[in-house]
């Protein structure tokens, strides 16, 4: 089973809200899910501690397990120091 950590959209239209979850890559997005690992609020400022918001010992658990974070999801685990940077590409446009 190919398992993903990946956020799930909530909230109202217009006003996002992600929840940090793991599940099985072939589910849907907003579908079933295993464990709820944390939450994502973009309305709040960049410097919020309350913004990203994550259990580490949780989020370790699913990636020794063989868990692969999503793009977004691995950005939030470099700022948390939980993984090492990544070199990235990023042609002009």
């Amino acid at each position: 089973m190919a398992m993903k950590i990946r956020l799930a959209r909530g909230g109202s239209k217009k006003r996002p809200f992600y929840s940090i979850v793991a599940t099985d890559s072939r589910m849907p997005r907003d579908g079933r899910f295993l464990e709820k690992l944390g939450t994502y609020n973009p309305l709040l400022a960049k410097d919020d501690e309350k913004r990203v918001v994550m259990n580490m010992e949780r989020v370790q658990h699913w990636l020794s397990q063989g868990a692969q974070p999503t793009d977004r999801v691995a950005r939030f685990l470099e700022a948390a120091g939980a993984r090492p940077k990544a070199a990235r590409s990023n042609p002009k446009t």
